[in-house]
């Protein structure tokens, strides 16, 4: 489809599937070259990153991985809040283990610093942050994003996991807000 309707807003096609998934593919490869002989418990963000998970642990080959999810929460509509909120918290000992964040956004990096943060006071041999889209431009943090899929610009996007206010996540490519066509 070249345009979604979504509560008020049009969305207009940004990336299709098979470009994100080549992208997943790319830093699945990467991640098993840099963490071969490692056992990394991979830390899926919900309720975004579900997609992101699944596709990427299609192409993780590291004997020993393991996944789990933590549910956050700092957007409501358009814009984030500014507020991280721990919604469902880790439960699995991460000590001297390896802890690969997989993030479906990046934007300001406020969840992310969050993350790290607590995660960091369960003292892991090490976080690496995994990211499928990221926006340089809007980032308020100096983050190292470890593994990168898609470098966006600041626009509001939705599909492959991303939303609008609940929408819209179950769609395989990305979209792109279309400020020329939604409705007031």
């Amino acid at each position: 489809m070249k345009r979604i309707k979504l509560h008020d807003r049009c969305f207009r096609l940004m990336l299709e599937a098979d470009v994100i998934d080549r992208e997943i593919e790319r830093v699945g490869t990467q991640i098993n070259r840099e963490l071969a002989g490692e056992r990394p418990l991979f830390l899926g963000v919900l309720n975004g990153a579900f997609m992101f998970v699944a596709d990427l642990l299609k192409h993780i080959t590291i004997e020993g991985a393991e996944i789990s999810f933590v549910k956050i929460a700092s957007y409501a509509g358009l814009s984030s809040t500014g507020k991280v909120q721990d919604l469902i918290g880790l439960r699995e000992d991460i000590t001297g283990r390896t802890v690969v964040i997989l993030e479906d956004m990046i934007d300001s990096g406020e969840s992310i610093m969050h993350m790290k943060k607590m995660l960091e006071e369960k003292h892991p041999k090490q976080v690496k942050v995994a990211a499928l889209f990221y926006k340089p431009k809007a980032l308020k943090y100096d983050l190292t994003i470890d593994y990168k899929c898609i470098a966006l610009e600041n626009d509001f996007v939705v599909g492959h996991g991303l939303d609008y206010d609940g929408l819209g996540r179950n769609y395989p490519d990305l979209y792109v807000v279309d400020e020329g066509t939604n409705e007031n």
